[in-house]
């Protein structure tokens, strides 16, 4: 695991973006950030495991919401400094509901909520 984890360029704060995705489908879920800890608990547990910025703590995915993400198979992009999680995701991945992240669209020079991006 050590040669997969010293491959990874971590920014100066010790974190890489990692952009998760739905393994069989494709879809992009979301975007968030790792540390060295979180990849290794991700890789050793299958259970995808962030750093919350804004907690400055572990965030292992779907501990409070169930909403957990499997990992299928983590890639490194090639210049080391981004990851991308293909996993299988439980329920929806964002926090607001919606299956995935990425539910606003610039349309017409405003932002519109796209349909059937919540699971109401």
């Amino acid at each position: 695991m050590d040669a997969i984890l010293d491959a990874i360029k971590f920014n100066g704060q010790g974190l890489v973006p990692a952009v998760a995705q739905q393994h069989d489908s494709r879809e992009v879920l979301m975007l968030a950030w790792m540390n060295r800890e979180s990849v290794a608990e991700t890789l050793a547990t299958g259970r995808v495991c962030y750093w919350s910025r804004s907690r400055q703590a572990l965030w292992r995915k779907g501990e409070t919401s169930g909403h957990v993400q499997r990992l299928v198979e983590l890639r490194l992009d090639c210049d080391g400094d981004t990851l991308l999680l293909l996993v299988d995701q439980t329920g929806p991945a964002c926090h607001t509901g919606a299956h995935n992240c990425f539910f606003r669209a610039a349309r017409d020079g405003t932002l519109v909520d796209l349909p059937h991006a919540h699971h109401d």
